[in-house]
């Protein structure tokens, strides 16, 4: 006869918190996934805003502070509802992340630059030579 209550293939504590060394990442609160829910409002809201009032007379401005705000969301989307964070996988999420940040980065940067160079050496044409094109 052997007990099922020895052989438990769950280990949980006093206060029925399972752990599983340190492995899984920690679920959030309500307090938590409100403040997330909030600030990703807020950085809704305040986008939505620069473009609809026209807050800034130069679209760049304003272009560029939508960027950042999306920037801004993306991590706030990151730490309260993906729970990342250097801990949660043994920091395989982390290194995951960084690599990802870092070949983008490059994809996006050799394409600005192979754009700006075609840019830059094409052959300008004259309007002569535009109605000559078959």
């Amino acid at each position: 006869m052997s007990s099922n209550a020895n052989h438990s293939h769950h280990s949980a504590d006093a206060h029925g918190h399972d752990h599983h060394g340190g492995h899984e990442a920690a679920h959030g609160t309500f307090k938590s996934y409100m403040t997330g829910f909030i600030l990703s409002v807020i950085l809704t809201a305040i986008p939505f805003w620069l473009v609809m009032g026209k807050v800034f007379s130069d679209p760049s401005v304003t272009a560029a502070l939508i960027m950042i705000l999306g920037a801004i969301q993306i991590i706030v989307h990151m730490i309260y509802f993906l729970h990342m964070n250097t801990r949660s996988e043994g920091g395989w999420n982390m290194m995951a992340l960084i690599f990802t940040i870092i070949l983008v980065i490059i994809a996006l940067s050799g394409s600005l630059w192979v754009m700006h160079h075609l840019n830059a050496n094409m052959m300008v044409m004259s309007p002569d030579m535009m109605r000559n094109m078959p």
